[in-house]
Order: structure tokens, then sequence, then C-alpha cells
């Protein structure tokens, strides 16, 4: 399923409940239908079709937007165990947690901005005609401990380019997590029609410049003194790997 396809609805209220839906991240089925006004059994015969296509699903109780992303994988070090998964919504202020957490550690100006967005929106995932975001998880006893985040503009000349963001937070770090979470973002990328994937690292941030160049990453420019960090100016190192 390639983010850039075009969504037809076929209706107006259908569309507007797959919107509504995207936007939320997660939903009661009575709260979409209050909220939009829309007749109870038109709203039932909306959402069949739109389960019926393969757009939204229910889960626990809630319409979900549905992006088919794979299964939960598990894997174990001598440490602990830790799962590799698609993200929920219900897994929001564990990411913004954890890539906080990771930003303060090691500058990383990106996945701050990804925090902010994903914290100020209150969703998660998008899949629109604007805009798609993706993101994996990386859990330990249920508790979100890194991340792997994708996203693209659905513009026609940049839809075979997406941006990503991936960190683990110290304590779980030399165990896998983050090669394990990138490995699974750019297998997602490369199944969903993307060509390209990038990001942008402060050079400051040797770590995480020597983590992607250890996966075969490779720096395309750098633009100097483009960041002020603490009073200090620092270059942006733009990275890229072609699938």
């Amino acid at each position: 399923m390639a983010f850039s396809e075009e969504l037809e609805f076929g209706h107006e209220d259908r569309k507007r409940i797959y919107e509504y839906v995207e936007r939320k991240g997660a939903v009661d089925p009575e709260a979409v239908c209050q909220d939009l006004r829309i007749d109870p059994g038109g709203f039932r015969h909306h959402v069949a079709i739109l389960k019926r296509d393969g757009r939204l699903q229910s889960e626990a109780g809630k319409l979900r937007v549905t992006i088919d992303a794979g299964a939960r994988e598990e894997y174990v070090t001598e440490a602990f165990e830790f799962h590799i998964r698609p993200a929920r919504q219900e897994d929001l202020s564990g990411i913004v947690g954890a890539i906080r957490q990771v930003a303060e550690e090691k500058t990383y100006i990106v996945a701050e901005s990804v925090a902010d967005a994903i914290d100020h929106e209150s969703a998660l995932l998008r899949y629109n005609e604007i805009e798609s975001r993706m993101f994996f998880v990386a859990t330990v006893e249920n508790e979100v401990v890194g991340w792997v985040h994708l996203n693209a503009p659905e513009l026609d000349k940049l839809s075979h380019t997406a941006e990503l963001t991936v960190g683990v937070i110290e304590e779980y770090r030399n165990n896998g997590l983050g090669a394990h979470l990138l490995s699974r973002g750019l297998e997602w990328a490369g199944a969903n029609g993307y060509e390209k994937v990038y990001q942008s690292v402060p050079s400051v941030n040797e770590e995480a410049i020597d983590f992607l160049e250890s996966h075969d990453w490779e720096t395309e420019a750098v633009r100097a003194d483009h960041y002020k960090l603490n009073g200090e100016y620092a270059d942006e190192v733009m990275m890229a790997i072609e699938l």
C-alpha cells in the first residue's frame, strides 16, 4: 500500500469519517457519529465500507486508520527481552518521552521537532493526501524505549523520498535495538515504494553519524554553521541511503 495513492471515497460522509479518524488517531465510533452529526444507520454503512476497503479497522472498541505494517518481532539479549512492532496511538506519550530523552542526551533537532508535532497534534500516525507518517517502536516490558519514524510529504516530485529518525534511550543501547529499528523502518519504506530515505544530524552528534555510517548511510552534503547550539555553531550533516 503506497501512501502516495490518491484516496477515493465515493461519498462525502465517508470521506469525513475517514478524515476524522485519521486526524484523531483512535476514536470511539459513537463519538465520531455524534461529532460529525451523521445518521447512525448511514454511519454504520459508511464505516462498514471503509473497513471492507481496508481503510479503517476496529481494535479494542476504537476506529483506527488501517496501515499494513507487519507483525511484532521478539528478540532476546543477555540482559533483557525486547519487541519491535508497529506503533499504536496509545504509544504517543511513550514515543514523545523517548524522543525527548534521547534529544536531551544527544542533540537531535529533527527528532525534537517530530516530538513537538505529534504532541501538538495528539495523533501519532498519519495517512492523508498531504502527509504520511509511520512509527515503529522498541518496547521492554511494554515500555517504549526506542523508535523509528518515517515521514513523507505527498508531493509528486518528492513522493519517492522519506525522512527518518531513529533512537534508543541510553540504558538500552548497544543491544541491537537501534539496528533492528532501522532495519524495520527501511524495510517498510522499501515495501511502500520509497526509493531514498534521508535525515539530517548536527555534526556534534558523532554517535548518530557513526551509527548511520555503519549501516551504509552516506553523507550527501554538509551545511556549515547551520545550527546554533548553546551559543556555539554546528554543521548540519545531511545523510541518506538508497533503497
